[in-house]
């Protein structure tokens, strides 16, 4: 768990569980195996990165819903 100084959130890296509607994705943490839905960030959006179940990934969770949250890089 790495809290972001720039922006007021958490990055935790996590494993995607299922690939849900409206790309949403299932994701559960490594550090504390909590189930969460999380989307790609634009970027990732942009340059067209594919996100496949099994795919370890690093994610961007906001303070105040804990629930959600961003994927911001897919590991190689």
């Amino acid at each position: 768990l790495m809290a972001n100084k720039e922006k007021d959130v958490i990055e935790v890296k996590g494993v995607i569980l299922e690939s849900l509607p409206n790309a949403m994705f299932l994701v559960e943490l490594d550090t504390s195996h909590h189930r969460i839905t999380a989307h790609p960030s634009g970027k990732m959006r942009k340059n067209n990165i594919r996100i496949l179940p099994g795919d370890k990934i690093l994610l961007e969770i906001p303070p105040y819903d804990i629930t959600r949250g961003r994927i911001i890089y897919r590991f190689k």
